[in-house]
């Protein structure tokens, strides 16, 4: 069984193991490589550690591959009876990184 972890990056929380391929929202990072520090779960052939909130010492390293713009969103604003309608969108700007090692 490969090792996996659940990390929390961007308000969100992602189910990684060592070679994934996964989209988040927009990192700040201006090098190559970023370290994802807050680990909620790790899990391998041992067993599991929860986090409380964090695993302590544990880290995920990934490998960031790109930026890209994600699907349109569209947002209607509409009020009946007195014909307003405002219809705007915006596509999110993503960055997807390669999960290189989980380490605790």
């Amino acid at each position: 069984m490969d090792k996996f972890a659940v990390v929390k990056t961007g308000g969100k929380q992602y189910l990684v193991s060592e070679g994934d391929l996964i989209s988040v929202e927009k990192l700040e990072v201006p090098k190559e490589s970023v370290v994802l520090s807050e680990v909620l779960l790790f899990g391998d052939s041992k067993g599991l550690v929860l986090g409380k909130p964090y695993v302590p010492n544990a880290k995920v390293s990934a490998k960031v591959v790109g930026d890209f713009k994600g699907k349109k969103i569209r947002v209607v604003k509409f009020k009946s009876k007195s014909r307003y309608t405002r219809t705007s969108g915006h596509r999110h700007i993503k960055t997807k990184i390669l999960i290189e090692k989980i380490s605790v």
